[in-house]
């Protein structure tokens, strides 16, 4: 028998206004949305959300869970529980794992994996690099969320570097090519410049100069010029640079861009005044930049020539982090704080309820094409998250989920609170409770 909950009394944030409504779900859907629902029989699970504002799942479109081969960080089963815990409840993995994701093989492994651990939905990215044209050919493209090219330094051999290459993916596949922008050359004349005055110990303020707006610029623009020149389907990952968002439109609806961009909750939070206290855990590629970039990151987001917030999640360990510039890796876990963040930048006036609902859940469906995800819709599923606006908490060592076991947001305050998750119908997170539900799905898409 199919099981059945009634939510009564709900503020519903869904496609630009914010309502009150019930909501019944019938197993894993959306029944239907109305006011004054009444249970039907005595088995349904009536659930009160008096006071408690209810979103679609977010969908975040950017992760590196670091499953197989670099576990010792993350994994999938510690990073989806801690993306539950904070609203998002789909997730878009990035292939530069080890081994990396750049065979339709280790992609189903990928899968397998997070079909008996994930505690979130789950989609992967497979990886491009300069000889495997062939197996990107070869991918279902219903049932893979996209191609991740790196086009500056971040993964090592990932990186596809002859122009050639990559002119011939772009021409020869019609799925989403997401991008990381960064002109290698331009990083290691910086870096070099840099390494020659300081050695190892290169103070961490210089971050955003080694990987330079130029750096991002260069990249960008030219994976843009690529993209219209040979009609690819573009993502551009992280935009950092306040010169890079002039290179989007919002002129055409969502769904009929062709090259569209992402912005990510550290970019949008931090700024290179915040190195002297956070040091090297607030080291990203993309770097964080200037509060002028941030302030225009902001502008491009809220007018819509960014599309999309996500987060980039990619943890390391503590000790890894303490290291010199030069061993430090870069990056940071964000998803467990990305919803409560943003909820935090509503209370200060810089967003709306509805446009952060807009970013982090309608829009990443609309430009993955993701199936009946991303919406609060009947015949949906019902990934439903329940947010108390005025329930303050501070992030500690003693609440942070990451495998890691630190956050880039320690000490913070935050005045919102995720109460309770819904994943495809089954409440799963409940007042800093899992249940032991094994509710996630692997996402389709209706391409």
């Amino acid at each position: 028998m199919k099981k059945t909950t009634l939510i009564k009394n709900a503020k519903i944030v869904n496609e630009g206004t914010v309502f009150s409504s019930d909501i019944l779900i019938e197993g894993e859907y959306i029944k239907q949305i109305g006011a004054s629902i009444s249970a039907k029989s005595a088995d349904v699970l009536v659930f009160d959300a008096e006071g408690k504002y209810i979103l679609p799942g977010a969908i975040d479109d950017q992760v590196h869970f670091r499953e197989p081969g670099l576990t010792h960080k993350a994994n999938i089963e510690t990073e989806s529980k801690a993306a539950i815990a904070g609203g998002i409840t789909s997730f878009i993995e990035m292939p530069n794992t080890n081994p990396q994701t750049t065979t339709i093989e280790k992609l189903e492994e990928k899968f397998e994996i997070a079909a008996k651990t994930s505690s979130a939905n789950y989609s992967f990215m497979f990886g491009g690099t300069n000889d495997n044209l062939e197996e990107i050919l070869k991918l279902d493209v219903n049932q893979v969320a996209g191609l991740k090219l790196f086009l500056g330094s971040s993964t090592g051999n990932m990186l596809v570097d002859d122009p050639k290459v990559l002119e011939n993916i772009f021409k020869s596949t019609n799925m989403l090519i997401s991008v990381h922008c960064e002109d290698e050359g331009t990083i290691k004349k910086n870096y070099k410049k840099h390494f020659d005055k300081f050695g190892d110990d290169i103070p961490i303020k210089y971050h955003p100069i080694i990987r330079s707006e130029e750096a991002c610029y260069l990249s960008s623009s030219k994976a843009i010029e690529l993209a219209k020149k040979t009609g690819a389907r573009l993502h551009v990952f992280h935009l950092s640079t306040g010169k890079e968002t002039n290179l989007f439109t919002n002129k055409i609806p969502l769904k009929d861009k062709k090259i569209t961009a992402e912005v990510c909750i550290h970019h949008l939070w931090f700024s290179d005044e915040d190195y002297d206290k956070k040091g090297t855990f607030i080291k990203w590629n993309p770097a964080v930049k200037t509060k002028a970039d941030r302030d225009q990151l902001w502008k491009a987001l809220l007018d819509d020539r960014i599309d999309v917030i996500a987060t980039d999640h990619a943890p390391h360990t503590k000790e890894e982090k303490e290291n010199v510039y030069t061993s430090a890796p870069s990056g940071g876990p964000l998803v467990q704080h990305a919803l409560p963040a943003m909820l935090e930048m509503y209370h200060k006036g810089k967003i709306s309820l509805e446009k952060v609902v807009e970013k982090m859940c309608h829009n990443p469906a609309i430009l993955f094409q993701v199936s009946r995800r991303g919406f609060i819709k009947e015949g949906y599923f019902a990934d439903l998250v329940l947010v108390d606006l005025n329930n303050p908490w501070t992030v500690t060592k003693d609440n942070i989920l990451y495998k890691c076991g630190w956050s880039p947001f320690e000490g913070a305050t935050f005045k919102s609170r995720v109460t309770h998750t819904f994943l495809n119908g089954d409440l799963v997170y409940q007042n800093a409770k899992f249940s032991n539900v094994k509710s996630a799905k692997r996402l389709t898409f209706n391409r």
